[in-house]
């Protein structure tokens, strides 16, 4: 059963769409086509996440002024939330 090739509502939703997708590819219990298919489906969706991080670290970059420092140095000059 072919899925409509529409956006996910969200990068959570992408997620564990994925996760279902690698499970039933998994399972072996795919014909050729419908393994096609959802391969297709999930390179979608991968680009979809990929896109998503990529406006998020832009984000966060604007918010830091360009200035990523790794997690564990904003730790340990007290920068957590």
């Amino acid at each position: 059963m072919p899925r409509a090739a529409s956006s996910p509502k969200s990068f959570e939703a992408a997620i564990s769409e994925l996760e279902t997708i690698v499970q039933e590819m998994e399972s072996g219990q795919l014909s050729l086509e419908d393994a096609l298919a959802r391969y297709q489906r999930g390179n979608g969706l991968l680009k979809f996440c990929q896109g998503t991080l990529d406006a998020a670290e832009q984000r966060v970059r604007q918010l830091e002024g360009d200035e990523l420092v790794p997690f564990a140095e904003a730790e340990a000059r007290g920068e957590e939330q």
